[in-house]
């Protein structure tokens, strides 16, 4: 009996030990994340407000991420913590606080200087500016271009601007029909 108890402390020491040390996966910063939040709001008093870097990251659904860093005062934790409701906390420490919203739309360098392409060896891509090999934000698959109607690929050597959210999409899908993966897996 006594055995089964020294086993019973041996193993919730090694928990307790692993659980404040690693911090890897999501449940464990989670929880840091909770744990300094707490300790955040105890130490503050209502006289004496808590100045703070907030970094806001807005990724878009072609991957492209912008940054804002702004300043805070904080006076009350409750009226910080509902300002950024809407946003995800990915990083917290003690000057400075990281916040993340996936945004359902394309970025706004894609939408004033955004091109579809295609690279010399067919492979779809989104150019900054007019399509040239230097200027690639992103790439996508490979066209089967023995496929791929010649209207088409002249759009696509010139370019094809991206103005909107679903013209994005509705590239993507047209094109994706002239993969040579989707070909393959047929």
């Amino acid at each position: 009996m006594r055995t089964k108890s020294v086993s019973v402390i041996i193993v919730t020491a090694v928990l307790f030990f692993h659980l404040h040390l690693i911090p890897f996966d999501g449940f464990f910063v989670n929880a840091n994340i909770a744990l300094a939040k707490e300790n955040i709001e105890n130490k503050r008093s209502i006289e004496d407000p808590l100045q703070i870097s907030v970094i806001l990251e807005q990724m878009y659904m072609d991957g492209e991420v912008s940054q804002e860093v702004v300043k805070e005062t904080i006076w009350s934790m409750e009226e910080f913590w509902a300002k950024y409701d809407n946003w995800e906390l990915i990083e917290m420490e003690k000057d400075k606080i990281i916040f993340r919203r996936y945004m359902d739309d394309i970025s706004p360098l894609l939408k004033t200087n955004g091109y579809f392409g295609i690279t010399d060896d067919g492979v779809l891509t989104i150019f900054n500016g007019r399509p040239h090999k230097s200027n690639i934000i992103q790439s996508f698959f490979q066209i089967d271009l023995g496929r791929l109607e010649s209207k088409k690929c002249e759009e696509l050597k010139k370019g094809i601007p991206i103005k909107s959210k679903e013209q994005y999409v509705e590239v993507l899908e047209t094109f994706k029909s002239y993969s040579k993966v989707e070909k393959q897996a047929k």
